[in-house]
């Protein structure tokens, strides 16, 4: 809702970073072309909220928020070397245990056989996660007034809620709201891990009595976090293009499993972000057409928004780079029929995939520069 329980004479501009998995890197890249055009060494956004990858991306931002290029500097390291080795467990012994794991609950129906718990162990993340990420430099960046507020979202799996776990200022308070909850925490490696635990792909993360999963699953109000800090002004970096796809001209193949797992994650990611800002511009609207004398009392406020996102189709650039998958992933999923299509760009987490991304994603925030510093230097 635009007309937020929190409202600031000085309002603070957000940063939306959804979710993505190895797309986040293409955030990297926007965030680098901010730093260069934006003036001042700390964080320009006050506020971050970051879903699945955009989680990882947020985490580091604000453990660093006091010096904005050495921030950018750290995660273009993080994703400029990474491997898909880094993220989840690569080897061949490993993924035929996997798969016949599997084949053994689905077969026998649990019978001696303990269900598993996801396709990929994602444990190389989390350690290294617990490596990059400095909790003690996100309170230190609250302390300094670089940053007011940090928010990560998960899914609670017992609760069927978005769960946005936020470290901020102390004039920002919980909340309950219909499948949504804000619960303040001191955010370390495994909020981010919880955030980014993609459905079936890597196992659930434990946090206090429950586990969580990707935060994309259930926030249907992606902007609503940044509004109860107070912002008005939203930078959002999104990890897909919104050209529509051409109408097939004969009968298409029936779709893969990889190809319904990427219809599936292009949903969670940014169908819900793409509802939320349609709707805060018909606020807008609705807000323009009410005399202006009336308008305090319309429980309203404007919101302003500026979405990046890929200019290229990520898709054909992930083709290019499939076959730098480490040959026992490409055998997995080729195995469950997701050797190719949407699935895939999700999971590859190869450097050369993602120093692509980072190029595009410098470029095209470079092209709207003018857009970016508009926004930025609104007045409140």
């Amino acid at each position: 809702m635009v007309g937020s329980p929190r409202q600031s004479v000085h309002a603070p501009p957000a940063l939306i970073l959804p979710g993505g998995g190895a797309r986040g890197a293409y955030q990297v890249g926007v965030l680098k072309a901010l730093s260069e055009l934006l003036p001042g060494k700390a964080l320009p956004f006050p506020v971050i909220a970051g879903v699945s990858a955009g989680a990882i991306n947020a985490g580091v931002l604000a453990s660093h928020a006091g010096d904005f290029r050495h921030a950018v500097n750290r995660l273009e390291h993080f994703w400029g070397t990474l491997r898909c080795e880094r993220v989840y467990r690569t080897g061949w012994r490993h993924n035929l245990a996997s798969g016949l794991h599997w084949l053994a609950a689905m077969t026998l129906g649990g019978l001696g056989v303990a269900n598993p718990r996801s396709l990929l162990d994602n444990r190389p993340l989390a350690q290294l996660l617990e490596h990059e990420l400095q909790p003690d430099g996100i309170e230190r960046s609250i302390e300094q007034g670089h940053l007011r507020a940090l928010f990560i979202t998960a899914s609670g799996y017992a609760t069927n809620r978005a769960v946005t776990f936020f470290q901020a200022t102390g004039d920002l308070r919980p909340w309950q709201a219909t499948r949504q909850a804000g619960i303040g925490a001191r955010i370390d490696h495994r909020h981010l891990l919880a955030s980014a635990a993609l459905p079936l792909l890597f196992p659930a993360q434990c946090i206090g009595n429950e586990y969580y999963g990707d935060g994309g699953m259930r926030q249907t109000a992606p902007l609503e976090p940044a509004l109860r800090a107070g912002s008005d002004r939203l930078l959002v970096i999104g990890t897909r293009d919104e050209r529509p796809d051409p109408e097939p001209e004969t009968r298409t193949a029936y779709p893969e499993l990889g190809d319904i797992g990427g219809y599936l994650l292009d949903v969670i990611f940014m169908d819900h972000l793409a509802h939320d800002l349609e709707r805060v511009e018909r606020d807008n609207r609705t807000l323009e057409a009410i005399p202006a004398d009336r308008r305090s009392g319309a429980g309203l406020r404007r919101i302003d928004t500026l979405l990046l996102r890929p200019t290229a189709d990520l898709r054909e650039v992930a083709e290019r780079h499939v076959h730098r998958l480490p040959a026992s992933v490409r055998a997995l999923l080729k195995g469950i029929g997701a050797g190719t299509g949407r699935l895939v760009g999700y999971l590859l987490f190869e450097a050369e995939f993602c120093r692509e991304l980072m190029a595009l994603g410098h470029a095209d925030a470079t092209d709207r520069r003018d857009e970016i510093v508009e926004l930025m230097t609104r007045a409140d």
